[in-house]
């Protein structure tokens, strides 16, 4: 059987099978653009964040979607309310000694932040593994946490001034009372 472009059976098979081409196309790009803005509205700025660091958004996706994955995995739990109570007076000894020992206050904040983390659930060895898995559940607060944890890491070399010291003391509190919360945090810290 030869086939001839001329024969209306060829063309409309031909229209079929660019029809079909394009409806799969269409497909696909509506079902990208929802999981851009699902992930945009989820992580906020730390989607933008994310593009960057791995430079193009197929990439910053997926790994917004691995961190999704690897965090519905961890037993992540609530506190008690004995250990809430604990970790609130740990905070105000914390925040007390601001004054007299800057220096040593967003240290232990930061040693504190990571203790409830731990308490939580999360793994805390590594701290780019934290923010990434913070990131999933607080994302508007993230970005605190990792400008903190730099000004705490800049504390033994003298290079952090009274009000970065200042400031990382606020992004901790408020990544601590985003971490002590008594409810599930995907629907209330998603990035609006």
């Amino acid at each position: 059987m030869q086939l001839n472009p001329a024969d209306p059976k060829f063309i409309i098979g031909l229209v079929v099978i660019l029809a079909i081409i394009l409806i799969g196309v269409a497909l696909y790009v509506s079902h990208r653009r929802k999981t851009t803005e699902k992930l945009r509205q989820r992580f906020g700025s730390e989607y933008d964040r994310a593009v960057l660091k791995h430079g193009s958004e197929s990439k910053a996706q997926a790994n917004l979607e691995e961190r999704e994955t690897r965090v519905d995995h961890l037993d992540i739990r609530e506190l008690t309310t004995t250990e809430r109570e604990r970790y609130l007076a740990d905070w105000q000894t914390v925040q007390s000694r601001f004054v007299d020992h800057p220096k040593g206050s967003v240290t232990e904040a930061d040693e504190l932040v990571s203790s409830l983390m731990r308490d939580r659930g999360y793994p805390v060895a590594d701290f780019d593994q934290r923010a990434a898995d913070i990131s999933v559940n607080y994302p508007r607060v993230v970005e605190y946490y990792r400008s903190g944890h730099a000004v705490a890491a800049r504390v033994g070399s003298d290079e952090a001034t009274t009000e970065d010291l200042r400031t990382a003391m606020i992004q901790y509190r408020t990544l601590f009372d985003e971490l002590l919360q008594t409810h599930v945090p995907k629907e209330i810290s998603s990035a609006a």
